[in-house]
């Protein structure tokens, strides 16, 4: 299994719609080097789902419950989706100024490539950050 990290403007997306929608399909993503990880995504692969702009902090994990497809809502170019399936909320969720000022933290990709919407996670990582976000790896 993968880990992941992929970001969402709550006033576009938010975790709540997640849940809501329980599978909902990770559109929109137009970075080449996103589109690649979405393509690299395997079905069960987990992430975190990270409210951007508004929030700045990790607030759910998913998982990818349909491996990369072509994206229905782009005109042109050679984008893919996933599907996402909200499994769980982080009990704390985890601020972006805390995963900034943790050293553990400090080559993460989300601090290293910050405009990039969806960007790997080492299992060390995701281990470190569930357990700041109070719920098992």
């Amino acid at each position: 299994m993968n880990y992941w990290l992929v970001k969402s403007e709550p006033d576009a997306f938010s975790w709540a719609q997640q849940v809501a929608n329980k599978v909902e399909p990770w559109t929109g993503v137009r970075n080449y080097l996103a589109r690649n990880h979405l393509r690299a995504m395997a079905v069960g692969d987990r992430a975190f789902f990270y409210h951007s702009n508004v929030g700045k902090q990790i607030v759910g994990i998913v998982e990818v419950a349909r491996a990369a497809y072509a994206d229905p809502t782009a005109e042109d170019g050679d984008w893919s989706c996933v599907d996402m399936r909200a499994l769980k909320p982080l009990k704390n969720p985890v601020t972006l100024a805390a995963i900034k000022a943790d050293p553990a933290l400090a080559d993460l990709a989300l601090i290293r490539q910050s405009r990039l919407s969806v960007c790997p996670v080492s299992a060390a990582h995701w281990a470190h950050i569930c357990a700041l976000g109070g719920v098992a790896p």
